[in-house]
Order: C-alpha cells, then structure tokens, then sequence
C-alpha cells in the first residue's frame, strides 16, 4: 500500500505562511487561519507540504482504503487560496450564491482572493462544513 503524503509535519503553519510570496495571498491565509482557528477551536498545522489543517479525522472506504486527514483546511497557492470546507450537502449551494466570486472542485473552493467574497458567507460555510464533519465523523 502506497504511503500517504498528506499527513502532519513539523513545520509550523505561522513559518509557512510567512513564506507565501505574494503578500496579498499572504494576508489572506493570515485572515483564513485565524478564522479557521477560532471556529475550530483547534491550532493550526501543517499537512504535507502545503495544506494548513484544523482537528483531524480517521477515514476508511468501502475498497479498504483509510488514513487521518485534516478536519477543515485551506492553502494559500499561488494561483489562488484554495479551502477545503465542502461537502455534500445541498444546503451549501444558496451559501455559494451569496459567496462573491468563486470556483469549486470535489470538495474545493477556490477564491482568488478575500476581497472578492462576502466573508461572513465565508464564516457560515466554515461553520456548516465543521458541524457536518463532526456529524459524520465522531470524535
């Protein structure tokens, strides 16, 4: 079985984005940090080389797969900060409409930058994205 490369590091989430180059996208991951932070109730970490994490979770498909991943995270790219905070569920497509411009993946959002998004819609989807983790994933 192949190694998962998405795990804890030990290079701290405050030194990696202290690296991020363009200095918007760097404010911006100071700003998601702090919300993710303080909504999570859990300190920042980093997973892999790239990814800032919130709690963590054990996960295990149907093929046998399973490994720990972070609850909520997001990574200031250079293209674009990327959150991981969506889900499967319906409720969080009115959030979207109200969240500014955006693009999504699986389970991405892309925003180009915070300026561009309403941020309390931001917050709620957060919110909403940790109350459906714990819900499907119990401590």
């Amino acid at each position: 079985m192949t190694e998962i490369k998405t795990k804890p590091t030990q290079v701290t989430a405050a030194d990696f984005i202290a690296a991020v180059e363009n200095p918007a996208r760097r404010e911006d991951a100071k700003i998601v940090c702090a919300m993710m932070e303080r909504i999570t109730g859990e300190p920042p970490r980093m997973w892999g080389p790239s990814i800032i994490g919130f709690g963590s979770y054990h996960y295990k498909y149907e093929s046998g797969h399973e490994g720990t991943m972070c609850r909520l995270g997001f990574s200031p790219r250079k293209a674009q900060l990327v959150l991981y905070i969506l889900t499967e569920d319906p409720g969080q497509g009115a959030q979207l409409a109200r969240l500014g411009k955006h693009k999504t993946g699986k389970s991405c959002l892309y925003i180009n930058k915070l300026a561009d998004v309403d941020m309390s819609a931001l917050e709620e989807m957060t919110r909403d994205a940790l109350a459906y983790m714990n819900a499907k994933y119990p401590a």
